[in-house]
C-alpha cells in the first residue's frame, strides 16, 4: 500500500503506537500524524478521491489510529501496514456510501396505502353485497356476459367468440344488463 520505509519499521514507530494505545500520548500521536498523514492523504488522493475527499479519509485514518492504537499487534505486521489498512477499508467504506442510493420516503413502494375511515369501508361492503345481489337476480346469459366484460376483463368481440354468439347479441345483453342493474341499484337507493 504505502511505501515501506525505514522508519516505518522502526521500533520508535511501534512504540509511538503502543504510547498512543497506553496512554493518549499526544506528543507520540503527533510524530505519528507527521509521518503518516501525508502519506495516507497521497494514497487517497492516488486512488481518486479528490483532494478534499483525500483530506477528510486522512483525518477519519488518523482518529482511527488515535482510537484504536491499543489493538495493534506488532507480531501480524508493521505499523505502516496496520495504518494503511485502515486507511484503505475507510476508503471502501466511503466509496460504498457514496454510491449507495439515498433513501426516499416518498417513494410509493414506502408510503403505505391510504386506510379507509371504517364507515367508508362498511358502506363500501353494503354497496358490494347490493351489486352482488342485483348481478345475481338478472338472467343468466346477462349476468355470465357481466362477469366475462367486467371480472375476466374480456373484449365483447372476445366474449362473442368465446360464446359463439353475434357481437351486436353481446352489447345488446350488457346494454339490457346495466339499464337492469341501474334500475334495481335505483330503487335501493344507491345511485341518483
Amino acid at each position: 500500500m504505502g511505501r515501506k520505509t525505514e522508519a516505518d519499521q522502526t521500533p520508535d514507530m511501534v512504540a509511538l503506537l503502543r504510547a498512543v494505545g497506553a496512554r493518549q500520548d499526544l506528543v507520540a500521536f503527533e510524530t505519528l500524524f507527521r509521518h503518516f498523514a501525508p502519506r495516507v492523504k497521497a494514497y487517497m488522493a492516488r486512488r481518486g478521491g479528490d483532494s478534499h475527499l483525500a483530506e477528510e479519509l486522512m483525518q477519519e485514518t488518523m482518529i482511527a489510529v488515535w482510537n484504536k492504537a491499543d489493538k495493534f499487534d506488532p507480531s501480524r505486521g508493521t505499523v505502516s501496514t496496520w495504518i494503511f489498512t485502515i486507511a484503505r477499508n475507510l476508503r471502501i467504506d466511503a466509496f460504498r456510501r457514496e454510491n449507495r442510493p439515498d433513501f426516499d420516503p416518498n417513494d410509493p413502494a414506502f408510503v403505505p396505502d391510504d386506510i379507509a375511515p371504517a364507515d367508508a369501508e362498511l358502506d363500501a361492503r353494503g354497496e358490494a353485497e347490493q351489486l352482488h345481489h342485483a348481478i345475481a337476480a338478472l338472467p343468466e346469459e346477462q349476468a355470465a356476459l357481466l362477469k366475462l366484460s367486467f371480472f375476466e376483463d374480456q373484449s365483447h368481440s372476445a366474449i362473442a367468440a368465446r360464446l359463439n354468439i353475434p357481437l351486436g347479441t353481446v352489447k345488446s345483453r350488457l346494454r339490457l344488463a346495466f339499464d337492469k342493474l341501474r334500475a334495481t341499484l335505483a330503487h335501493s337507493g344507491d345511485v341518483s
